[in-house]
């Protein structure tokens, strides 16, 4: 699970489940009620806590009730995405208390919240059930979006047997669904597919649906999702052992971003570390251990989780030669 754990902390704490659109530069104060999933920036959930919290502060009491509950449960969201889990929890409580049938969106959005806090928080087993009922209510309401979040929720939390079915399942809906939210989940889909492959080590499937996501991504002009594609190429053809053609590809990667004026990412640096080893070149690799050490271990839940995987960066960049 090493290498999906490392591309869900690029793309799903971000990506677990990266549900909404793209966010541009918006005034909360002249946010619709109904519009508020375009604050969100999954980069800096603080941020987008205290836009939520302004749009919440104005409402007009005209507002829809269901449109107040959803925004609060990504209230919840964006305190799971600061680690701030029992703050999270007391939002849905109060959620929770005030959610009717009547309210079948803002049922499904509580659930999916309510998941994503036990599973960020360590809790697989407490999520399960909550997406599976989110699930079952958004293919009962043509919630087709939201369905397909609960689907690819349950792929990433489901014991690993039935993370590919369901990625299978979120993806067929995705890509027969009328509604252009849902069939916007195709790069995401595609990626955890791919990387559920990679863990059943079936290294020609996950490049191939690797590379069908570098297809969606480019043809979408996601530029930081493209490059975050071409990155699971190159790490793919690593594993199958095409070692020059996976260290040509991050050094291309390093380039583009370093010509883009991006900051430099931890990530292309270990892999460029990790194919200079495999070539015989631990001098040249030590310098991007030392990089990617220094950038990925300022990364919260990597030093939660991968401590091992830090200390190794580490200890690879300190090695005299």
């Amino acid at each position: 699970m090493l290498v999906k754990n490392v591309v869900l902390t690029v793309i799903l704490l971000v990506l677990i489940g990266c549900s909404s659109d793209k966010i541009g530069d918006v005034n909360e104060e002249k946010m619709q009620m109904h519009d508020f999933d375009k604050l969100w920036n999954y980069n800096e959930p603080a941020e987008t806590e205290h836009k939520f919290r302004g749009v919440l502060a104005s409402t007009n009491a005209l507002e829809k009730p269901e449109y107040q509950l959803e925004l609060r449960t990504q209230l919840a969201r964006t305190l799971g995405l600061q680690q701030k889990f029992e703050d999270a929890h007391a939002v849905l409580d109060q959620i929770e208390q005030e959610l009717t049938p009547a309210y079948p969106v803002a049922k499904i959005r509580y659930l999916l919240e309510r998941g994503r806090t036990h599973n960020s928080s360590g809790k697989k087993e407490e999520s399960l059930a909550l997406f599976m009922e989110a699930w079952e209510l958004g293919v009962e309401v043509k919630a087709d979006f939201y369905a397909v979040d609960a689907a690819h929720m349950l792929g990433i939390a489901a014991k690993q047997d039935q993370q590919l079915p369901w990625n299978e399942k979120a993806m067929k809906l995705a890509e027969n669904s009328p509604d252009k939210r849902a069939q916007g989940w195709l790069g995401s889909l595609y990626n955890n597919i791919g990387w559920t492959y990679h863990d059943m080590q079936e290294y020609e499937k996950a490049l191939a649906v690797f590379l069908k996501a570098l297809d969606w991504r480019t043809a979408h002009e996601q530029v930081i999702e493209t490059q975050i594609a071409r990155w699971c190429v190159a790490r793919t053809q690593r594993s199958l052992g095409n070692i020059d053609q996976a260290l040509a590809m991050q050094f291309d990667l390093q380039k583009e971003k370093q010509a883009a004026g991006q900051d430099e990412d931890g990530y292309v640096s270990e892999e460029i570390a990790e194919c200079l080893t495999l070539q015989g070149k631990p001098a040249e690799a030590a310098p991007y251990f030392l990089r990617a050490w220094t950038l990925l271990s300022q990364d919260i839940w990597l030093k939660q989780n991968e401590a091992e995987r830090l200390e190794r960066l580490k200890t690879l960049a300190d090695k005299k030669f």
